[in-house]
């Protein structure tokens, strides 16, 4: 039986909980939060146990477990490091940390500990990413020259953020999520994608800026728009375009030799692939229209249905970690890979109008595909 803990029981809480339940061999050993009355709501409402300190989490654990850091970003940095030094694996939300100072620092003492030390967003093990990479492999549209990738979520001060809560009743925290930064909270769901299939990033020549003069009053916002174009190790070029002003997009679009693989929706585990091949009519070049569905042969992992804006498992990334460490590899979503894509996610946030060309200080290896998608 595999164990993990989590530290933190916000909005995105109930997301992994209701995420953990999908895979049966994996048990939740108890949960903390700072807040004793949230953390009692959450707890009942999945029946697990409270931890009330942090001692008391680390007494719970296994030392082959993995604690699950859900907290607040600006906490990211602080509770990771007392988890390791404590001497466990973690797991912790996106960012992994939001300086690079910090995130040298967490990357540092995993290695120095022996301890995995991963961070989300983790669709990019699920059968929608696997299933582009596998096709990009393969060489469906023929070699990859391009990709254009969106993750546009609408203009979201106007939208009615108050109704949005939890199952366990945790309002979305609308003022973090501002102050952190759409960039920061959103571009890794398809900059993983893009390491993954394509390898680390060599230059990200980026802007950013806050539009949006006032969100709900929030002082402090982080840019709301940002766009990159990302200049691979490999050879390959991509643009990603992150805001919460402009209309709902979350399209991914790989250009190849011989036509176009196409995904519209970065949040669902289970969204179709459309190959759309090239075509000249009469004085006319064109992609086909309708596109063919393109999917892996095999199962693939547990799948929820669709709550709030996304239909994900969160519960992908922790698992892909229990089996690291009981294999005794490294998680494919840890060590080098992390603090790369967190070093290209603060590059792309911080850009501003004057930066640039920032050359990337870290790099990874390329990431093995999950067993049912080779």
């Amino acid at each position: 039986m595999s164990a993990v803990t989590l530290v933190g029981c916000g909005f995105v809480a109930d997301l992994y909980a209701r995420s953990l339940a999908s895979f049966p061999h994996v048990q939740v050993l108890g949960a903390h939060d700072r807040d004793p009355v949230r953390m009692a709501a959450f707890c009942a409402h999945w029946k697990y146990r409270e931890l009330p300190t942090m001692a008391s989490l680390f007494e719970a654990m296994p030392k082959d477990g993995v604690i699950l850091n859900l907290t607040n970003p600006s906490e990211h940095h602080a509770v990771n490091r007392a988890c390791l030094e404590a001497g466990f694996h973690v797991w912790s939300e996106k960012p992994l940390a939001v300086t690079m100072d910090e995130a040298r620092d967490l990357h540092e003492i995993a290695a120095a500990r022996g301890l995995q030390l991963a961070s989300a967003p983790c669709s990019v093990l699920s059968e929608a990413a696997q299933t582009l990479a596998h096709a990009v492999r393969t060489g469906v549209a023929g070699a990859a020259q391009l990709v254009y990738a969106e993750l546009d979520d609408g203009y979201i001060p106007q939208a009615p953020l108050e109704s949005w809560v939890s199952e366990s009743g945790a309002p979305w925290p609308y003022e973090d999520e501002f102050r952190t930064g759409c960039t920061l909270e959103h571009a890794g769901y398809y900059l993983s994608w893009l390491i993954a299939m394509f390898g680390p990033v060599r230059t990200v020549v980026a802007a950013s800026a806050g539009v949006i003069p006032d969100k709900r009053g929030v002082t402090g916002s982080a840019p709301d728009f940002s766009v990159a174009t990302l200049f691979f190790h490999g050879g390959m070029v991509a643009r990603l375009t992150c805001s919460i002003v402009a209309p709902h997009d979350h399209r991914i679009r790989v250009v190849g030799e011989k036509g176009v693989l196409e995904m519209a929706r970065a949040w669902d585990n289970a969204a179709p692939l459309k190959y759309r091949r090239r075509l000249r009519i009469r004085r006319r070049l064109l992609e086909h229209p309708i596109g063919q569905r393109i999917r892996l042969a095999g199962p693939t992992h547990p799948m929820l249905g669709r709550w709030g804006a996304a239909s994900m498992n969160f519960a992908l990334g922790p698992v892909e970690m229990l089996e690291a460490i009981a294999q005794g590899r490294p998680c494919r979503l840890g060590g080098n890979y992390a603090l790369h894509l967190n070093e290209v996610t603060l590059a792309i946030q911080n850009a501003g109008e004057t930066s640039g060309a920032q050359l990337m200080q870290t790099t990874c290896d390329p990431m093995e595909p999950m067993p049912w998608a080779r």
